[in-house]
């Protein structure tokens, strides 16, 4: 049978004597006596003794923080834009834009775009985790405030995604905005990796910490919202019978020669008669060099609830407009005339004769 012993080093003993009083007996010296009551011993151990951080997060997450924190940056970066210039990416095959969206009331916050805030909530995750992960936080926070802080940001962006789903769904329904749901997923994918690390001691407190950050949460946007007007009515529910539009720039020798030549080389645009986008894109060629495109309009007999895709769109898998097929490549959105002459190969001894014929 093995003993086990602590090392003497690693121990600490405190004595305490008390001289007792003589005895009657003077034939023996003075007797001193140990007084077991302030007899301790005290042993350390290879265990911290700072006990548990009020949330722990395993180190090996932090990367996946970073990871997910700079892809919201840049998500709610490019939301933020289409925001403040009030542009949009692309029509979408059901009718409502990411513009819908941005420009009704629920796109603010007590007057702040909420674009932005999202920008400022994922630049904050990502800077925390990078910071715990390297353990240098600024202004001599400790790693347990930290940490709390990371959890406090991550279930505040998650109960604020959770309202505006809400809100998507039933103020703003018919609108569709991938954006917004990239950004409502990063959300939840951040706090669902704070949580997983929670250990069951923690549990009541976090829940604790959850419920009131919600509240909060709802309650300010709940305040924020209450003038807000819904949109009128959803795109899902208006008829358009189909219409043609009418092109009124002018064609450059430039925008004609690229016109002939993409569609000699079979390269097709895909469209809807009612997307602003594809009457915009067809301005840039001009009315004389719009008529040479292969152009296929997905919804040639109108759009209303309920009306399929055109089959030529639906095979190659449109999901919004307008939509350049060029050499087996898919370009989604307006495309600059630069562009596409170098996506379909558009020599510059052809764009050289075009310029020279201006």
């Amino acid at each position: 049978m093995m003993a086990r012993f602590i090392p003497v080093s690693s121990c600490q003993f405190r004595f305490s004597f008390r001289e007792l009083p003589p005895s009657s007996s003077t034939l023996y010296p003075r007797r001193f006596e140990v007084s077991r009551r302030r007899f301790s011993i005290k042993c350390s151990s290879s265990e911290s003794d700072d006990g548990v951080d009020s949330v722990s997060i395993n180190s090996s997450t932090y990367s996946w923080f970073t990871g997910l924190g700079g892809i919201g940056m840049l998500d709610t970066a490019y939301l933020t834009y289409l925001k403040l210039t009030g542009s949009d990416a692309f029509c979408p095959v059901g009718g409502g834009t990411c513009g819908d969206v941005l420009n009704s009331d629920y796109a603010l916050v007590f007057g702040v775009p909420l674009p932005m805030i999202g920008f400022v909530m994922y630049g904050l995750v990502t800077a925390l985790s990078t910071q715990l992960e390297e353990g240098n936080l600024p202004f001599g926070v400790s790693k347990s405030n930290g940490r709390f802080a990371l959890f406090a940001a991550t279930t505040t962006m998650a109960s604020a995604s959770a309202y505006f789903l809400y809100i998507l769904n039933t103020k703003l329904s018919g609108s569709s905005c991938m954006y917004c749901l990239v950004s409502a997923f990063l959300s939840f994918s951040l706090f669902f990796l704070a949580l997983k690390d929670v250990k069951m001691q923690e549990i009541q407190q976090v829940v604790g910490l959850q419920i009131c950050l919600a509240l909060i949460v709802v309650a300010s946007l709940t305040a924020s919202y209450s003038t807000a007007q819904p949109i009128p009515s959803s795109s899902g529910d208006i008829e358009l019978p189909y219409y043609s539009t009418e092109i009124t720039t002018s064609s450059s020798p430039y925008a004609t020669a690229l016109a002939k030549h993409l569609n000699s080389i079979g390269a097709k645009m895909y469209g809807a008669f009612w997307c602003s986008h594809c009457l915009e894109q067809k301005e840039m060629f001009g009315r004389e060099a719009a008529k040479l495109l292969n152009y296929v309009e997905c919804f040639p007999e109108g759009y209303k609830k309920g009306t399929k895709i055109f089959k030529a769109c639906s095979d190659v898998g449109i999901e919004g407009f307008p939509t350049w097929m060029i050499n087996g490549q898919v370009l989604s959105g307006e495309v600059e005339l630069a562009e596409l002459a170098e996506m379909s190969g558009f020599s510059l001894e052809q764009a050289t004769e075009a310029k020279q014929l201006q």
